[in-house]
């Protein structure tokens, strides 16, 4: 029963916390099971974890935040109704703009008994920088709390933090400060421009992730530059330099994102990691620094068809079991031009191709 006698409700915590302390474990593993579930269908990419709060560091929350203001209003309590993180779960996203995606989809899936955005708090002050993201706390909701893997666990709430990676790099590093309330005011200033370029941090990492998008979709947009289905070889005539052609991008400086959208037109089933195919471009002009959208569509145009004719020998051989669409492009440069990119094959598998086309001559001209 609730009281005011703190010795006595300290110990019955006490009691309560060891009694409990698998459960809340059990608790804690299987909401974060059901978290990871509910977000694996979603397009954000999001880390979960969870933590049991101390019982002491319990305690010590309770008297530095609580205890007080009850006694003094003469209301009974008990520690445990009072520490609402006793099972505390993070959610960690990329960007600051997924917080509010993610909570919405949570608040869908459980009971909500409190909300603390503590990013409208800190924006709803001018000269204030510090601890951004989402607090919720939470219980599962009536259909779960009745099925049999969550009967258990029903009785129990937690806390779910929802914060970006900057963010929570910040509360942990904030959290490291000692005596923030006693240190001099040069020092205080000093933590809050640190907290600032934090915030600037989210800011642009996200402006960062918009605008390589836009990239993406403005190369797309581009003209086409006559992009065909593979040809004979040799069958393609290099781009002209026409007003025409210009004007339809075929001379656009080749970046990872024109790059891209000719690689999507050979490859349309191949889901194109963006730091390989970053790095495959980079190669690509490091070799041919004045390549072209346009010269490089050749490129492939013209040899790709000769490369999967020896892509389907090189693997029925079982000489080897991978040959993806970056070797079918490297092979295609070569094919198209050795003195540039004889780099792009190591010298064992430049050989064997040379071999196989000097074969594959032989047999035509015969």
């Amino acid at each position: 029963m609730p009281s005011l006698d703190f010795e006595a409700e300290k110990a019955a915590f006490r009691d309560y916390y060891n009694d409990n302390a698998q459960r809340l474990d059990q608790a804690k593993s299987a909401f974060l099971t059901l978290l990871s579930s509910l977000l694996a269908h979603g397009d954000h990419v999001v880390t979960a974890t969870g933590r049991i709060k101390d019982r002491e560091e319990s305690i010590k929350k309770f008297t530095r935040k609580y205890q007080e203001a009850l006694e003094k209003s003469q209301t009974p309590y008990e520690i445990k109704d009072n520490i609402t993180d006793l099972i505390g779960l993070r959610l960690v996203c990329l960007y600051d703009d997924e917080i509010e995606p993610v909570g919405e989809l949570v608040r869908q899936h459980f009971n909500v008994i409190d909300v603390t955005d503590k990013t409208a708090e800190i924006e709803r002050t001018e000269n204030l920088f510090g601890y951004k993201g989402l607090h919720l706390d939470l219980r599962l909701d009536g259909a779960r709390a009745a099925m049999p893997e969550y009967q258990l666990f029903a009785p129990f709430r937690f806390e779910l933090q929802i914060r970006t990676i900057v963010q929570d790099s910040w509360s942990t590093l904030d959290h490291k400060i000692k005596y923030k309330k006693s240190i001099p005011a040069s020092l205080k200033r000093r933590i809050n421009t640190l907290a600032a370029l934090f915030e600037l941090a989210d800011r642009e990492f996200r402006q960062v992730r918009d605008e390589t998008t836009s990239e993406i979709e403005k190369a797309e947009a581009e003209p086409e530059a006559e992009v065909a289905e593979p040809a004979p070889d040799d069958a393609v005539a290099e781009p002209s330099s026409s007003n025409d052609d210009i004007e339809r991008g075929q001379y656009a400086p080749l970046n990872a994102f024109r790059l891209l959208r000719v690689a999507r037109h050979f490859f349309p089933d191949v889901d194109f990691e963006p730091s390989r195919l970053d790095g495959f471009t980079a190669e690509v002009i490091e070799r041919q620094p004045q390549i072209s959208r346009g010269k490089f569509n050749y490129y492939l145009r013209s040899k790709i068809g000769l490369v999967r004719r020896y892509k389907t020998l090189f693997l029925e051989s079982g000489r080897g079991d991978k040959f993806n669409a970056f070797t079918e492009m490297r092979h295609a440069l070569y094919a198209a031009n050795p003195d540039a990119f004889a780099g792009m094959l190591t010298n064992i598998a430049r050989e064997n191709f040379d071999t196989w086309r000097a074969a594959n001559d032989l047999q035509e001209e015969g």
